[in-house]
């Protein structure tokens, strides 16, 4: 049991004389990626062995140096070893933490707490490797739909038309990128309850902050009380009608990206899930949230652009 695990560690220096008989092996949770928990005599750390052909679309040199910024900022556990031929991580465990869900997101001392992580990642001072277009990526994504001539759900074609003016209203002001994880799945954050850290960077790039806060929402399936919280913790003061504005926009465009992406599984056969159901699900809460009496207002906030003060 566990051989792939002592098997990878057998050649990382302070871990090669691991075994079954020194050392507590637990597996954890993870999508694409296997991640163990392993507690010995030096300390408790969490190795991750990347999933197969996560290499085909993740740019490991990028993830490692993203990651090792987000690290030194504080934010991401402390990395101890990483090959970026492999994937291959071991990461400090990080003591008395939960792995946040759903649920333990409800509690706004967490939702707080989540705010203020977000916002020393944006603001450590270093800029990522990479950058992240929201527009670029539906575009590509409907270039394969197109390609594979996969059918799309009902009443797609109307909300990508809604769509086409928050893309507008979103590209009309240039405003400066920082440093995002972009992927904040709410699995991706673990409280201590002290501070939150974001982990995992696999697709972290340079990107409007307001999209990370705008996922961890849609993620979190966050009331408004608990978006209310987020952003007031984030910016320390009542935040700018354009910033709020830019996060519902967001919350929009990303059920509409991962809408797209459950379309191209289900194209693709892709065992793992009922993707069809996934896409459907994802569409119908777009059009939900853009058929809101907030909505106009807060796309007109964006279209205004920030406050002159």
């Amino acid at each position: 049991m566990y051989s792939e695990v002592f098997e990878s560690l057998s050649g990382i220096d302070g871990f090669i004389h691991l075994n079954a008989e020194n050392c507590k092996i637990e597996r954890l949770g993870g999508l694409t990626n296997r991640n163990y928990k392993i507690d010995c005599h030096h300390g408790s750390y969490v190795l991750r062995l990347a999933g197969e052909g996560t290499s085909e679309y993740i740019n490991r040199e990028v993830e490692f140096n993203n990651a090792t910024i987000a690290s030194n900022a504080g934010v991401n556990a402390e990395i101890i070893y990483f090959d970026t031929a492999t994937g291959t991580m071991i990461c400090r465990y990080i003591d008395n933490a939960v792995t946040l869900d759903i649920d333990t997101l409800r509690d706004i001392g967490v939702v707080q707490r989540t705010g203020r992580a977000f916002r020393k990642l944006h603001d450590c001072g270093q800029e990522f490797q990479g950058n992240f277009d929201l527009f670029e990526q539906i575009d590509q994504y409907l270039d394969v739909i197109n390609k594979l001539d996969a059918k799309l759900p009902d009443g797609y074609e109307q909300v990508q038309q809604e769509a086409e003016q928050v893309r507008a209203a979103l590209t009309a002001h240039s405003l400066p990128v920082s440093p995002c994880h972009c992927d904040p799945m709410v699995e991706n954050c673990i409280d201590n309850g002290k501070m939150v850290y974001i982990i995992d960077f696999e697709y972290a790039g340079n990107n409007d902050p307001m999209w990370d806060l705008g996922d961890i929402s849609v993620e979190g399936d966050f009331t408004a009380q608990q978006d209310k919280a987020l952003l007031a913790a984030y910016f320390g003061h009542k935040p700018d009608p354009f910033d709020v504005g830019r996060m519902v926009m967001y919350k929009a465009m990303c059920d509409l990206l991962w809408t797209l992406w459950g379309v191209v599984q289900h194209a693709n056969n892709n065992p793992v899930d009922d993707f069809w159901a996934y896409a459907v699900g994802r569409l119908e809460r777009c059009k939900k949230l853009m058929a809101g009496d907030d909505f106009p207002v807060q796309l007109e906030a964006v279209r205004r652009g920030p406050s002159v003060d």
